[in-house]
């Protein structure tokens, strides 16, 4: 049976107003002072994670310019494929692990955990002596960035009104796109500051770290995961008793990651979720990764300086991203979930051969990216909008850990195929639209899960 989002959603969700009445308030009235501490807190996880992982995507060339032998330059875009690849292993490990903590000790404990971790090994990062140490650095930053988006996107979820959930999760997610276009930011500069400025990027990443310390008495932890977390150890408690238990107490007792496959039905929707989410990250990682060094490569044709044109490409395209996932989460909300991602997965296919195969004037190449860059990253926000709509409290946190990062065990391979394609067709843009074809996927999918548009979060499906 259906409950409300939890206390807080229940007061800050209007009435209807009745007949002759005063018209309802402007929709960010009706949101307290504590759901906004959550989705600041969320927002800043993912503006952090954002961060740490666009200067690897903007520095990840010249770090290996220094760290490998002269001889293997050639090799860079393969080697470059190769150490973004497992950083996004890493994240999908950590992701998967986190998240199932996360329904164990709370979403704003392993919020704090996550963010401190990846701060810390994102600084070590600075200090790699080769090719080989530097990949194994950016493994590790993956296994401790993976776990806080699905920690952030629970708690958001779970803290927000039922009818302004999509915009809590466009606003939340958006901090990923604000992320990307600080670290281009920050890059335009440090990257004229010498052959270290890499490393100074990521001694940046130390920072996030202090965030912490307002988390720690300045966010509220979810009332729902509070109660049913007491649920749970009750039903621990009688299952070591030996006595018997319902069917609801059974589920609570169970592993979180064997609970997700117990129901038939929950199985069908996770399965349609991870083939959906492989198509967004696959896209992501083996396609929008490019762009800067793309439009770069165009510009140095031109005889422009590629670093500055790379860097300008980072933020036009994350200015439409950070459009994009604003839009996306208000877009469904107004017009229901399956809709506007069935249209997110679309436009991003028919895109990715305007920018990479038609368009070759680079101040129209900019323009290009920035609309793709609304629909291809963007569409990242179906994710914190509609998964935590499919799954009961008891397990949201390992559900949309489980269908956000297990893609990732597959689409990790995406920077690398795609560096590789690169490398065999002298180029990045056939490259790109045959990776693009993945989008394919999340068009035929989108259609097969339920519409929860405004419905209140299950505690039973």
């Amino acid at each position: 049976m259906p409950s409300s989002a939890n206390g807080r959603g229940e007061r800050a969700r209007a009435t209807p107003p009745s007949a002759g009445s005063a018209p309802a308030p402007v929709w960010y009235r009706s949101i307290n002072r504590q759901q906004w501490s959550a989705l600041i807190a969320s927002n800043l996880g993912w503006f952090f994670d954002g961060y740490e992982t666009y200067a690897l995507i903007l520095t990840v060339g010249g770090a290996l310019a220094q760290l490998l032998a002269p001889s293997l330059h050639p090799q860079i875009p393969f080697y470059a494929g190769l150490v973004i690849a497992l950083t996004l292993l890493g994240w999908g490990l950590g992701g998967l692990i986190g998240g199932v903590l996360a329904d164990y000790i709370g979403r704003k404990r392993m919020m704090m955990f996550a963010i401190l971790a990846y701060s810390l090994t994102t600084g070590l990062s600075a200090f790699a002596w080769d090719w080989l140490s530097f990949a194994m650095l950016r493994f590790v930053v993956g296994l401790a960035m993976g776990s806080e988006w699905a920690t952030g996107t629970a708690m958001t979820a779970e803290i927000w009104p039922d009818q302004h959930r999509g915009k809590g999760a466009g606003l939340m997610q958006c901090g990923l796109g604000t992320g990307f276009f600080v670290a281009s930011f920050v890059w335009l500069f440090m990257s004229h500051s010498g052959e270290h400025a890499w490393r100074y990027m990521y001694l940046i990443g130390v920072l996030p770290g202090l965030a912490t310390l307002w988390m720690r008495s300045g966010i509220p932890e979810s009332e729902q995961w509070e109660r049913v977390d007491r649920e749970r150890r009750e039903s621990l408690r009688r299952k070591r008793a030996g006595e018997r238990l319902g069917e609801d107490q059974q589920a609570l007792a169970r592993f979180t990651l064997l609970d997700l496959f117990a129901s038939k039905e929950l199985r069908r929707r996770t399965v349609i979720a991870v083939l959906m989410s492989l198509s967004t990250t696959l896209g992501w990682w083996g396609i929008s990764t490019w762009v800067p060094p793309y439009i770069g490569s165009v510009a140095a044709h031109a005889g422009l300086s590629a670093p500055t044109w790379a860097s300008y490409a980072g933020m036009a395209y994350n200015v439409g991203a950070i459009a994009g996932y604003i839009g996306l989460g208000f877009l469904a909300d107004a017009f229901g979930r399956r809709r506007i991602t069935f249209l997110f997965f679309v436009m991003a296919f028919v895109l990715t051969p305007v920018l990479f195969l038609w368009t070759h004037e680079i101040a129209v190449l900019l323009a290009v990216a920035c609309v793709t860059g609304f629909f291809s990253l963007g569409q990242y926000t179906w994710q914190p909008t509609w998964l935590p709509e499919l799954y009961p409290t008891r397990v949201r946190g390992t559900a949309i850990a489980f269908c956000f990062n297990v893609p990732r065990f597959l689409a990790w391979t995406g920077p690398l195929v795609a560096g590789t394609l690169i490398s065999r067709f002298g180029g990045y843009g056939h490259a790109a639209v045959t990776v693009g074809f993945i989008y394919v996927i999340g068009i035929v999918l989108a259609p097969f899960l339920p519409e929860t548009r405004g419905q209140p979060l299950p505690e039973q499906v």
